[in-house]
Protein backbone atom coordinates (compact mmCIF):
# COMPACT_ATOMS: atom_id res chain seq x y z
CA UNK A 1 0.00 0.00 0.00
CA UNK A 2 1.12 3.09 -0.60
CA UNK A 3 2.39 5.62 2.24
CA UNK A 4 -0.71 8.44 2.81
CA UNK A 5 2.16 10.95 1.11
CA UNK A 6 1.90 9.57 -1.88
CA UNK A 7 -1.74 9.53 -2.59
CA UNK A 8 -4.03 11.18 -5.56
CA UNK A 9 -6.79 13.49 -4.72
CA UNK A 10 -9.27 10.74 -6.04
CA UNK A 11 -7.75 8.14 -3.57
CA UNK A 12 -7.45 10.55 -1.29
CA UNK A 13 -11.36 11.35 -0.74
CA UNK A 14 -11.89 7.59 -1.22
CA UNK A 15 -10.52 6.84 1.75
CA UNK A 16 -12.70 9.91 3.32
CA UNK A 17 -15.42 8.37 1.61
CA UNK A 18 -14.63 4.99 3.51
CA UNK A 19 -14.05 6.23 6.79
CA UNK A 20 -17.24 8.09 6.71
CA UNK A 21 -19.33 4.62 6.55
CA UNK A 22 -18.11 4.20 9.83
CA UNK A 23 -19.44 7.17 11.28
CA UNK A 24 -22.70 6.56 9.63
CA UNK A 25 -23.52 3.32 10.42
CA UNK A 26 -22.61 4.86 14.38
CA UNK A 27 -24.59 7.80 14.12
CA UNK A 28 -27.51 5.51 12.25
CA UNK A 29 -27.75 3.37 15.12
CA UNK A 30 -28.19 6.28 17.82
CA UNK A 31 -30.26 8.20 16.05
CA UNK A 32 -32.42 5.48 14.41
CA UNK A 33 -32.50 3.41 18.11
CA UNK A 34 -33.78 6.58 19.42
CA UNK A 35 -36.55 6.41 17.45
CA UNK A 36 -37.37 3.50 18.50
CA UNK A 37 -37.18 3.67 22.32
CA UNK A 38 -41.21 3.76 22.75
CA UNK A 39 -41.64 0.36 20.93
CA UNK A 40 -38.38 -0.89 23.21
CA UNK A 41 -40.87 0.17 26.17
CA UNK A 42 -44.12 -1.44 24.95
CA UNK A 43 -42.03 -4.86 23.39
CA UNK A 44 -39.48 -5.84 26.61
CA UNK A 45 -41.56 -3.81 29.35
CA UNK A 46 -38.73 -1.48 29.57
CA UNK A 47 -38.82 1.35 32.25
CA UNK A 48 -37.49 4.82 31.68
CA UNK A 49 -33.99 3.53 33.03
CA UNK A 50 -34.40 0.93 31.25
CA UNK A 51 -34.49 3.17 28.43
CA UNK A 52 -31.81 5.25 29.38
CA UNK A 53 -29.26 2.23 29.89
CA UNK A 54 -29.89 0.87 26.24
CA UNK A 55 -28.78 4.20 24.82
CA UNK A 56 -26.20 4.69 27.83
CA UNK A 57 -24.43 1.56 27.74
CA UNK A 58 -23.53 2.19 24.20
CA UNK A 59 -22.08 5.72 24.69
CA UNK A 60 -20.91 5.17 28.17
CA UNK A 61 -18.93 1.80 26.84
CA UNK A 62 -17.60 3.72 23.86
CA UNK A 63 -16.37 6.35 25.43
CA UNK A 64 -14.05 4.27 28.01
CA UNK A 65 -12.17 2.66 25.35
CA UNK A 66 -11.92 5.28 22.73
CA UNK A 67 -8.50 6.50 23.69
CA UNK A 68 -7.40 3.56 24.32
CA UNK A 69 -8.54 2.33 20.44
CA UNK A 70 -6.85 5.52 19.09
CA UNK A 71 -3.78 5.00 21.48
CA UNK A 72 -3.51 1.31 20.17
CA UNK A 73 -4.08 2.60 16.49
CA UNK A 74 -0.93 4.67 16.40
CA UNK A 75 0.83 1.77 18.23
CA UNK A 76 -0.14 -1.68 16.28
CA UNK A 77 -1.37 0.62 12.75
CA UNK A 78 -4.68 2.44 12.31
CA UNK A 79 -5.93 0.15 9.32
CA UNK A 80 -5.59 -3.06 11.13
CA UNK A 81 -7.79 -1.57 14.52
CA UNK A 82 -9.96 -0.01 11.90
CA UNK A 83 -10.82 -3.44 10.49
CA UNK A 84 -11.27 -5.01 13.66
CA UNK A 85 -13.70 -2.06 14.71
CA UNK A 86 -15.57 -2.49 11.81
CA UNK A 87 -15.78 -6.83 12.87
CA UNK A 88 -16.34 -6.27 16.40
CA UNK A 89 -19.38 -4.00 15.73
CA UNK A 90 -20.61 -5.63 12.81
CA UNK A 91 -21.08 -8.66 14.78
CA UNK A 92 -22.37 -6.77 17.86
CA UNK A 93 -25.24 -5.14 15.99
CA UNK A 94 -26.15 -9.38 15.46
CA UNK A 95 -26.64 -10.29 18.29
CA UNK A 96 -28.60 -6.90 19.02
CA UNK A 97 -30.99 -7.80 16.54
CA UNK A 98 -31.66 -11.07 17.98
CA UNK A 99 -31.67 -10.33 21.83
CA UNK A 100 -34.11 -12.04 23.59
CA UNK A 101 -34.83 -9.40 26.23
CA UNK A 102 -33.56 -6.00 27.59
CA UNK A 103 -30.79 -7.37 29.18
CA UNK A 104 -29.26 -9.28 26.96
CA UNK A 105 -30.25 -6.21 24.70
CA UNK A 106 -28.28 -4.31 27.03
CA UNK A 107 -25.28 -6.59 27.24
CA UNK A 108 -24.53 -7.09 23.02
CA UNK A 109 -24.88 -2.86 22.89
CA UNK A 110 -22.60 -2.47 25.06
CA UNK A 111 -20.15 -5.52 23.02
CA UNK A 112 -21.24 -3.34 20.06
CA UNK A 113 -19.96 -0.41 21.40
CA UNK A 114 -16.10 -1.88 21.74
CA UNK A 115 -16.28 -2.16 18.31
CA UNK A 116 -17.40 0.96 17.81
CA UNK A 117 -14.94 2.34 20.16
CA UNK A 118 -11.98 1.32 17.19
CA UNK A 119 -14.03 3.46 14.48
CA UNK A 120 -14.87 6.56 14.51
CA UNK A 121 -11.59 8.12 16.47
CA UNK A 122 -9.05 5.46 13.91
CA UNK A 123 -11.32 7.10 11.53
CA UNK A 124 -10.55 10.32 12.44
CA UNK A 125 -6.62 9.49 12.48
CA UNK A 126 -6.83 8.31 9.30
CA UNK A 127 -8.24 11.17 7.71
CA UNK A 128 -6.00 13.30 9.66
CA UNK A 129 -2.91 11.48 8.29
CA UNK A 130 -4.32 11.33 5.10
CA UNK A 131 -5.27 15.41 4.25
CA UNK A 132 -1.87 17.14 4.78
CA UNK A 133 -2.73 20.63 3.74
CA UNK A 134 -5.08 22.60 6.71
CA UNK A 135 -7.15 23.91 4.53
CA UNK A 136 -7.99 20.64 2.62
CA UNK A 137 -8.02 18.71 5.94
CA UNK A 138 -10.60 21.58 7.61
CA UNK A 139 -12.82 20.84 4.34
CA UNK A 140 -12.06 16.83 4.83
CA UNK A 141 -13.75 17.96 8.44
CA UNK A 142 -16.66 19.80 7.45
CA UNK A 143 -18.31 16.24 5.24
CA UNK A 144 -16.89 14.33 8.13
CA UNK A 145 -19.35 16.71 10.32
CA UNK A 146 -21.78 16.59 7.09
CA UNK A 147 -22.39 13.04 7.78
CA UNK A 148 -23.63 12.98 11.16
CA UNK A 149 -26.08 15.30 9.24
CA UNK A 150 -26.98 12.69 6.76
CA UNK A 151 -27.42 10.25 9.59
CA UNK A 152 -29.44 12.62 11.20
CA UNK A 153 -32.07 13.09 7.79
CA UNK A 154 -32.10 9.46 7.17
CA UNK A 155 -31.67 7.51 10.90
CA UNK A 156 -35.00 9.03 12.35
CA UNK A 157 -36.98 8.79 9.24
CA UNK A 158 -35.61 5.11 7.91
CA UNK A 159 -35.50 4.11 11.88
CA UNK A 160 -39.19 5.22 11.89
CA UNK A 161 -40.01 3.13 8.74
CA UNK A 162 -38.32 -0.14 9.78
CA UNK A 163 -39.60 0.07 13.23
CA UNK A 164 -43.35 0.46 11.92
CA UNK A 165 -42.99 -2.05 8.90
CA UNK A 166 -40.30 -4.50 10.85
CA UNK A 167 -40.19 -4.03 14.41
CA UNK A 168 -37.05 -2.33 16.17
CA UNK A 169 -34.71 -5.00 15.61
CA UNK A 170 -34.73 -3.89 11.54
CA UNK A 171 -32.52 -1.47 13.34
CA UNK A 172 -29.09 -3.56 13.81
CA UNK A 173 -30.16 -5.71 10.62
CA UNK A 174 -29.46 -2.33 8.87
CA UNK A 175 -25.85 -2.32 10.39
CA UNK A 176 -24.55 -5.64 8.95
CA UNK A 177 -24.30 -4.56 4.67
CA UNK A 178 -22.90 -1.39 5.74
CA UNK A 179 -19.85 -2.80 8.01
CA UNK A 180 -19.57 -5.79 5.60
CA UNK A 181 -18.90 -3.41 2.43
CA UNK A 182 -16.95 -0.60 5.04
CA UNK A 183 -14.61 -4.22 5.47
CA UNK A 184 -14.00 -4.90 2.06
CA UNK A 185 -13.45 -1.22 0.80
CA UNK A 186 -10.66 -0.44 3.90
CA UNK A 187 -8.83 -4.02 3.16
CA UNK A 188 -9.09 -2.45 -0.86
CA UNK A 189 -8.11 0.96 -0.60
CA UNK A 190 -7.33 2.74 3.08
CA UNK A 191 -2.85 2.70 3.42
CA UNK A 192 -2.04 1.67 6.67
CA UNK A 193 -0.39 4.19 8.92
CA UNK A 194 0.91 4.45 12.63
CA UNK A 195 2.88 6.76 14.77
CA UNK A 196 6.89 6.80 14.24
CA UNK A 197 6.74 6.31 18.05
CA UNK A 198 4.78 3.66 19.55
CA UNK A 199 2.98 4.21 22.99
CA UNK A 200 2.75 1.64 25.77
CA UNK A 201 -0.59 0.60 27.06
CA UNK A 202 -1.71 2.16 30.12
CA UNK A 203 -4.12 -0.65 31.84
CA UNK A 204 -4.47 1.63 35.37
CA UNK A 205 -5.45 4.66 33.18
CA UNK A 206 -8.03 2.63 31.55
CA UNK A 207 -9.69 0.97 34.49
CA UNK A 208 -9.75 4.80 35.81
CA UNK A 209 -11.66 5.68 33.13
CA UNK A 210 -13.85 2.93 33.47
CA UNK A 211 -14.59 3.29 36.97
CA UNK A 212 -15.18 7.16 36.42
CA UNK A 213 -17.77 6.91 33.54
CA UNK A 214 -19.29 3.95 34.78
CA UNK A 215 -20.02 5.20 38.20
CA UNK A 216 -20.88 8.89 36.95
CA UNK A 217 -24.06 7.34 34.86
CA UNK A 218 -24.58 4.60 37.09
CA UNK A 219 -25.28 7.07 40.10
CA UNK A 220 -27.51 9.51 38.46
CA UNK A 221 -29.48 6.93 36.11
CA UNK A 222 -30.14 4.51 39.13
CA UNK A 223 -29.44 6.93 41.63
CA UNK A 224 -31.59 9.41 40.62
CA UNK A 225 -34.67 7.29 41.07
CA UNK A 226 -34.93 8.43 44.52
CA UNK A 227 -33.66 11.83 44.50
CA UNK A 228 -30.49 13.72 43.71
CA UNK A 229 -29.89 13.08 47.32
CA UNK A 230 -30.03 9.57 47.46
CA UNK A 231 -27.30 7.57 48.87
CA UNK A 232 -26.72 5.61 45.55
CA UNK A 233 -26.33 8.75 43.66
CA UNK A 234 -24.09 10.21 46.65
CA UNK A 235 -21.78 7.30 46.76
CA UNK A 236 -21.36 7.02 42.87
CA UNK A 237 -20.35 10.37 42.84
CA UNK A 238 -17.59 10.12 45.46
CA UNK A 239 -16.19 7.44 43.52
CA UNK A 240 -16.12 8.91 40.48
CA UNK A 241 -14.35 11.84 42.11
CA UNK A 242 -11.86 9.28 43.98
CA UNK A 243 -11.31 8.29 40.28
CA UNK A 244 -10.65 11.64 38.77
CA UNK A 245 -8.25 12.43 42.03
CA UNK A 246 -6.05 9.18 41.11
CA UNK A 247 -6.12 9.68 37.27
CA UNK A 248 -4.88 13.25 38.02
CA UNK A 249 -1.70 12.06 39.85
CA UNK A 250 -1.02 8.60 38.25
CA UNK A 251 -1.42 9.96 34.76
CA UNK A 252 1.27 12.64 34.58
CA UNK A 253 3.67 10.67 36.17
CA UNK A 254 3.76 7.87 33.12
CA UNK A 255 5.94 8.41 30.42
CA UNK A 256 3.29 7.26 27.73
CA UNK A 257 -0.39 7.83 29.93
CA UNK A 258 -3.98 6.72 28.52
CA UNK A 259 -4.78 10.09 28.85
CA UNK A 260 -2.61 12.86 27.48
CA UNK A 261 -2.62 15.62 30.10
CA UNK A 262 -0.62 17.93 28.31
CA UNK A 263 -2.98 18.43 25.87
CA UNK A 264 -5.03 20.27 28.23
CA UNK A 265 -2.63 22.94 28.84
CA UNK A 266 -3.99 23.94 25.12
CA UNK A 267 -6.42 26.46 25.93
CA UNK A 268 -8.40 25.68 22.90
CA UNK A 269 -8.15 22.15 23.27
CA UNK A 270 -10.15 22.18 26.51
CA UNK A 271 -12.27 24.26 25.76
CA UNK A 272 -12.89 21.84 22.37
CA UNK A 273 -13.18 19.06 24.91
CA UNK A 274 -15.47 20.97 27.06
CA UNK A 275 -17.82 22.02 23.87
CA UNK A 276 -18.00 18.49 22.69
CA UNK A 277 -19.44 17.33 26.03
CA UNK A 278 -21.88 20.34 26.15
CA UNK A 279 -22.74 20.24 22.79
CA UNK A 280 -23.50 15.98 23.09
CA UNK A 281 -25.27 16.41 26.31
CA UNK A 282 -27.60 18.20 24.80
CA UNK A 283 -28.20 16.16 22.10
CA UNK A 284 -28.59 12.98 23.61
CA UNK A 285 -31.49 14.85 25.99
CA UNK A 286 -32.79 16.33 22.95
CA UNK A 287 -33.20 13.05 21.00
CA UNK A 288 -34.45 11.15 23.95
CA UNK A 289 -37.16 13.36 25.36
CA UNK A 290 -38.13 14.21 21.71
CA UNK A 291 -38.76 10.95 20.70
CA UNK A 292 -40.89 10.42 24.15
CA UNK A 293 -42.68 13.63 23.30
CA UNK A 294 -43.77 13.13 20.05
CA UNK A 295 -44.89 8.92 20.92
CA UNK A 296 -46.03 8.90 23.90
CA UNK A 297 -47.81 12.96 23.96
CA UNK A 298 -48.49 13.95 20.48
CA UNK A 299 -49.13 9.98 19.85
CA UNK A 300 -47.54 9.70 16.45
CA UNK A 301 -46.64 6.29 14.83
CA UNK A 302 -42.63 5.50 14.94
CA UNK A 303 -42.41 6.64 11.26
CA UNK A 304 -44.57 10.08 11.92
CA UNK A 305 -41.77 10.97 14.74
CA UNK A 306 -39.09 10.82 12.67
CA UNK A 307 -40.50 13.01 9.96
CA UNK A 308 -41.23 15.38 12.43
CA UNK A 309 -37.21 15.43 13.25
CA UNK A 310 -36.60 16.52 9.37
CA UNK A 311 -35.98 19.59 9.94
CA UNK A 312 -33.34 19.77 12.26
CA UNK A 313 -31.60 16.91 10.34
CA UNK A 314 -31.56 18.86 7.01
CA UNK A 315 -30.20 22.14 8.84
CA UNK A 316 -28.14 19.61 10.24
CA UNK A 317 -26.74 18.79 6.81
CA UNK A 318 -26.38 21.87 5.32
CA UNK A 319 -24.73 23.55 8.56
CA UNK A 320 -21.88 20.86 9.57
CA UNK A 321 -19.85 21.56 5.80
CA UNK A 322 -20.67 25.54 6.17
CA UNK A 323 -18.83 24.86 9.41
CA UNK A 324 -15.90 23.44 7.60
CA UNK A 325 -15.59 25.74 5.64
CA UNK A 326 -15.43 28.85 8.08
CA UNK A 327 -12.64 27.24 10.23
CA UNK A 328 -10.93 26.83 7.23
CA UNK A 329 -11.12 30.27 6.48
CA UNK A 330 -11.81 32.16 9.88
CA UNK A 331 -11.05 29.78 12.61
CA UNK A 332 -12.99 28.14 15.46
CA UNK A 333 -14.99 31.17 16.54
CA UNK A 334 -16.66 32.41 13.71
CA UNK A 335 -18.90 28.66 13.78
CA UNK A 336 -18.56 28.43 17.45
CA UNK A 337 -20.59 31.68 18.57
CA UNK A 338 -23.65 31.06 16.34
CA UNK A 339 -23.76 27.31 17.32
CA UNK A 340 -24.09 28.07 21.45
CA UNK A 341 -26.93 31.25 20.30
CA UNK A 342 -28.92 28.67 18.10
CA UNK A 343 -28.92 25.96 20.46
CA UNK A 344 -29.73 28.35 23.49
CA UNK A 345 -32.13 29.24 21.38
CA UNK A 346 -33.98 26.11 20.64
CA UNK A 347 -33.84 25.02 23.75
CA UNK A 348 -35.93 27.86 25.20
CA UNK A 349 -38.74 27.76 22.50
CA UNK A 350 -38.77 23.91 23.89
CA UNK A 351 -39.40 24.91 27.40
CA UNK A 352 -43.24 26.17 25.58
CA UNK A 353 -44.36 23.08 24.31
CA UNK A 354 -47.31 21.55 25.17
CA UNK A 355 -48.81 18.33 23.48
CA UNK A 356 -50.78 20.36 21.50
CA UNK A 357 -48.52 23.10 20.20
CA UNK A 358 -48.13 24.45 16.97
CA UNK A 359 -45.96 22.59 14.13
CA UNK A 360 -44.30 26.28 13.54
CA UNK A 361 -43.59 26.17 17.27
CA UNK A 362 -42.26 22.52 17.29
CA UNK A 363 -40.13 22.56 13.42
CA UNK A 364 -38.85 26.39 14.22
CA UNK A 365 -37.07 24.51 17.70
CA UNK A 366 -36.26 22.00 15.95
CA UNK A 367 -34.24 24.02 12.84
CA UNK A 368 -32.14 26.18 15.66
CA UNK A 369 -30.85 22.82 17.03
CA UNK A 370 -29.89 21.88 13.85
CA UNK A 371 -28.16 25.03 12.71
CA UNK A 372 -26.30 24.86 16.40
CA UNK A 373 -25.22 21.31 16.25
CA UNK A 374 -24.34 21.51 12.71
CA UNK A 375 -22.10 24.18 13.49
CA UNK A 376 -20.45 23.28 16.38
CA UNK A 377 -19.18 19.94 14.57
CA UNK A 378 -16.13 21.02 13.21
CA UNK A 379 -14.52 23.84 15.16
CA UNK A 380 -14.73 20.64 17.89
CA UNK A 381 -12.86 17.94 15.61
CA UNK A 382 -10.34 20.60 13.84
CA UNK A 383 -9.05 22.39 17.38
CA UNK A 384 -8.19 18.76 18.65
CA UNK A 385 -6.75 17.15 15.69
CA UNK A 386 -4.84 20.41 14.00
CA UNK A 387 -3.26 21.79 17.24
CA UNK A 388 -1.67 18.60 18.43
CA UNK A 389 1.42 16.85 16.85
CA UNK A 390 -0.26 14.56 13.83
CA UNK A 391 1.96 11.46 15.82
CA UNK A 392 -0.53 11.42 18.37
CA UNK A 393 -3.45 12.20 16.24
CA UNK A 394 -5.52 8.98 17.58
CA UNK A 395 -4.59 9.82 20.90
CA UNK A 396 -6.40 13.53 20.54
CA UNK A 397 -9.07 12.26 18.33
CA UNK A 398 -9.97 9.47 20.95
CA UNK A 399 -9.73 12.42 24.06
CA UNK A 400 -12.40 15.04 21.49
CA UNK A 401 -14.75 12.01 20.71
CA UNK A 402 -14.41 10.67 24.12
CA UNK A 403 -15.87 13.91 25.33
CA UNK A 404 -18.78 13.68 22.75
CA UNK A 405 -19.96 10.02 23.90
CA UNK A 406 -19.58 11.27 27.69
CA UNK A 407 -21.66 14.62 26.96
CA UNK A 408 -23.83 11.90 25.36
CA UNK A 409 -24.29 9.48 28.18
CA UNK A 410 -24.66 12.59 30.53
CA UNK A 411 -27.21 13.87 28.42
CA UNK A 412 -29.36 11.05 28.30
CA UNK A 413 -28.69 10.03 31.96
CA UNK A 414 -29.80 13.80 33.48
CA UNK A 415 -32.59 14.43 31.42
CA UNK A 416 -34.10 11.30 31.48
CA UNK A 417 -33.88 11.15 35.35
CA UNK A 418 -35.36 14.70 35.28
CA UNK A 419 -38.73 12.97 32.74
CA UNK A 420 -38.43 10.23 35.30
CA UNK A 421 -39.49 12.34 38.15
CA UNK A 422 -42.38 14.04 36.24
CA UNK A 423 -40.42 17.09 34.57
CA UNK A 424 -40.11 17.31 31.23
CA UNK A 425 -39.98 21.33 30.80
CA UNK A 426 -36.71 20.83 33.15
CA UNK A 427 -34.73 18.80 30.31
CA UNK A 428 -35.91 21.50 28.08
CA UNK A 429 -33.81 24.27 30.47
CA UNK A 430 -30.69 21.39 30.15
CA UNK A 431 -30.90 21.60 26.70
CA UNK A 432 -30.86 25.61 26.77
CA UNK A 433 -27.95 25.68 29.50
CA UNK A 434 -26.23 23.40 27.62
CA UNK A 435 -26.53 25.65 24.59
CA UNK A 436 -25.56 28.82 26.83
CA UNK A 437 -22.13 27.30 27.94
CA UNK A 438 -21.29 26.35 24.57
CA UNK A 439 -21.20 30.09 23.50
CA UNK A 440 -19.38 31.08 26.64
CA UNK A 441 -16.40 28.74 26.53
CA UNK A 442 -16.69 29.26 22.45
CA UNK A 443 -16.14 32.90 23.03
CA UNK A 444 -13.30 32.36 26.11
CA UNK A 445 -11.03 29.53 24.42
CA UNK A 446 -11.02 31.03 20.96
CA UNK A 447 -9.02 33.97 20.81
CA UNK A 448 -5.21 34.96 20.54
CA UNK A 449 -4.46 34.27 24.37
CA UNK A 450 -5.59 31.07 24.25
CA UNK A 451 -4.19 30.34 20.59
CA UNK A 452 -0.82 31.41 22.33
CA UNK A 453 -1.38 28.46 25.06
CA UNK A 454 -1.76 26.00 22.10
CA UNK A 455 1.63 26.96 21.02
CA UNK A 456 3.19 26.52 23.86
CA UNK A 457 1.46 22.97 24.38
CA UNK A 458 2.63 22.02 21.17
CA UNK A 459 6.60 22.96 21.99
CA UNK A 460 6.10 20.74 24.77
CA UNK A 461 5.91 17.57 22.44
CA UNK A 462 8.49 18.66 20.32
CA UNK A 463 10.88 18.91 23.32
CA UNK A 464 9.82 15.38 24.78
CA UNK A 465 12.89 12.79 25.11
CA UNK A 466 12.45 9.59 23.19
CA UNK A 467 10.35 6.65 23.65
CA UNK A 468 10.76 4.86 26.82
CA UNK A 469 12.69 7.41 28.25
CA UNK A 470 11.16 8.80 31.52
CA UNK A 471 10.05 11.89 32.51
CA UNK A 472 12.05 14.37 34.89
Amino acid sequence: MPETETLSRGRRLLVLAICCMSLLIVSLDITALNVALPSLERELGASVSGLQWTVDIYTVVLASFLMLSGSTADRVGRRRVFQIGLVVFTAGSLLCALAPSLGWLVAFRAAQAIGGSMLNPVAMSIITNTFRDPKELARAIGVWGGVVGISMAVGPILGGALVSSFGWRAIFWLNLPVGLAALVLTARFVPESRAPRPRRLDPVGQVLVIVLLGSLTFGIIEGGKEGWGSPVLLVCFGIALLAVCALLWYEPRRAEPLLELRFFRSVPFSGAFAIAVLAFAGLGGFLFLNTIYLQNERHLSPFEAGAHLLPMAVVTLFASPLSGYLVGHFGARVPLLPAGVAILASGLLLTRLEPDSSLGLLFSAYALFGIGFGLVNAPITNTAVTGMPRAQAGVAAGIASTGRQVGSALGVAVVGTILANGSRTAGWWVIAGCGALVLVVGALTTGRRARATAERAMASFAAERPAGAARP
